[in-house]
């Protein structure tokens, strides 16, 4: 007999938080060991967390764990497209809650759950996990496991790149997010208080793989330019504060997403363009209901049944679908160069704008996964 009810492969959040999910409704969870020596502080990617994760995080008490410079409010977001004229603006006051999202520091995260997951009576950490009765997979979009159980991915790349960045303004950030739409490029400016407080920012750019590759290349001097011409100087004069790096944009998705026995979570499952900044929300919307429907099973019910399994697939299926094909639309609509494409989703912004009842729609739509 294994000791242990649920193994976990992966050693990001999302394997974290299951972890802790799953030992907070009594099961004993074997999860799999951080590689030694592998530190995670010098990761330059920030995450923008909505209010379900954090009530998530704060359930598992890793929120208050984290360092105060490490998590940033957002109490505002402008949305711009290619005419300057051409703007959607979001409000923490007008949506009634305390912030529109929280910007977090990826290191300082993995870091603080890893901790918690140490400490958990109920949470082994093994190099090699052995068998469970329910194994799940969080090793991310390039999971070696999920082939071998028999599960596909289908991947659309968009060729495009994603470069990130820690930044610092000459000017206060004040809690507000900012972000480019336009055609070949997006950019996001995200508020953030390291490497120094109320004037930082974590920058995500998506852009043509050879851009990418050529502002990879420059130096620090022609790189704080070229963000210089994209923002227009909103944010006032940036400067580099750090290394950069970059990976491939694509939506995709696992086929199948469950089998007898285990499930997969997070990246492993699905993967979104960052355009609108879901994609651990949508992990730890996985994490949140997988806790949930193990924890109603009938006393019965083994945990790795496949009928029980697929309750938390029919959870999940349409929340994922829609937010990849929102997140896929946006990208179609503003990848356009054509002028009369150009013109329709300006005026569109700007008609959005304008529209009180669709802000507040699109602002709730965001908030919860």
């Amino acid at each position: 007999m294994t000791p242990f009810d649920v193994r976990i492969l992966g050693t990001g959040i999302v394997s974290r938080a299951a972890a802790l999910s799953l030992a907070r409704i009594g099961l004993n969870v074997a999860l799999q060991a951080r590689p030694a020596g592998a530190p995670v502080s010098d990761d330059v990617r920030t995450y923008a967390l909505n209010p379900s994760s954090v009530q998530l995080l704060e359930g598992l008490r890793a929120w208050t764990a984290l360092p105060e410079d490490a998590r940033t409010a957002v109490l505002d977001m402008q949305v711009q497209g290619d005419a300057h004229a051409s703007r959607i603006e979001f409000s923490a006051w007008r949506q009634a809650v305390p912030a529109l999202a929280w910007i977090v520091d990826a290191g300082a995260l993995e870091d603080v759950l890893d901790a918690a997951a140490g400490f958990a009576p109920q949470v082994t950490l093994l190099a090699e996990p052995g068998p469970a009765p329910l194994t799940l997979v969080c090793e991310g979009k390039a999971s070696l496991s999920r082939a071998q159980l028999g599960s596909r991915f289908v991947r659309h790349a968009y060729g495009h790149t994603a470069v990130a960045a820690r930044l610092v303004a000459d000017r206060p950030h004040a809690g507000c997010a900012r972000q480019w739409f336009r055609a070949p490029d997006i950019l996001g400016l995200l508020p953030f208080d390291r490497p120094e407080a109320g004037c930082s920012y974590g920058l995500v750019w998506s852009l043509p793989q050879s851009e990418a590759q050529r502002w990879l290349a420059a130096s620090p001097e022609e790189f704080e330019a070229g963000l210089m011409a994209a923002t227009g100087g909103e944010a006032g004069q940036l400067r580099l504060a750090g290394e950069r790096a970059a990976w491939p944009l694509a939506l995709g998705h696992a086929e199948p997403v469950t089998g007898p026995g285990w499930a997969l979570l997070g990246d492993a499952a699905h993967q979104v363009h960052p355009l609108a900044g879901q994609g651990l929300n949508l992990g730890l919307a996985d994490v949140a209901a997988l806790a949930e429907v193990l924890a109603d099973r009938e006393v019965w019910r083994d945990l790795g049944d496949l009928a029980l399994l697929r309750r938390y697939v029919r959870r999940r299926a349409l929340p994922t679908w829609a937010m990849a094909r929102v997140t896929d639309g946006l990208w179609h609509l503003f990848a356009h160069e054509n002028v009369g494409w150009r013109e329709l989703r300006n005026h569109g912004l700007s008609l959005v704008n304008h529209l009180a009842p669709v802000k507040r729609w699109l602002a709730s739509q965001a908030l919860d996964v």
